[in-house]
């Protein structure tokens, strides 16, 4: 099946991803990042799951998306529930799976039009 995609050089869309990297509208980025449809954050602070602390979660919050996927690496890892207690107490739906799946599931909820956050981890532990 073929698929054609509009794609709105406004919003931020997630082009390819493997080990380590990600690209996203032809910036190809090495680092952890937050990608939501009108803004991408290239400086979020942590680099493996280990880094991730409350903080981390309240910059994602400051984007007041209604769902956040959180990427966690080469593998899916569940962060303690304090550090997504903000989120979820803003109503804020939170999805852990590995960063690749991560990519795929932003990009399909992006297209729905819906305020998706997704926090990127590029690097394992």
């Amino acid at each position: 099946m073929r698929f054609n995609l509009d794609i709105d050089a406004r919003r931020y869309f997630i082009k390819s991803y493997g080990p380590g990297w990600i690209n996203v509208n032809e910036q190809e980025l090495h680092r952890s990042v937050i990608v939501a449809p009108d803004r991408l954050v290239t400086d979020w602070p942590p680099q493996t799951f280990a880094d991730l602390e409350e903080m981390h979660f309240a910059a994602i919050l400051e984007l007041e998306p209604e769902i956040v996927l959180l990427g966690t690496g080469d593998r899916q890892r569940f962060p303690h529930p304090k550090l997504t207690q903000a989120l979820l107490a803003r109503g804020v739906g939170v999805e852990v799976m590995d960063t690749s799946a991560a990519c795929r599931t932003y990009n399909i909820i992006m297209m729905e039009d819906r305020r998706v956050a997704a926090a990127l981890l590029m690097m394992g532990d």
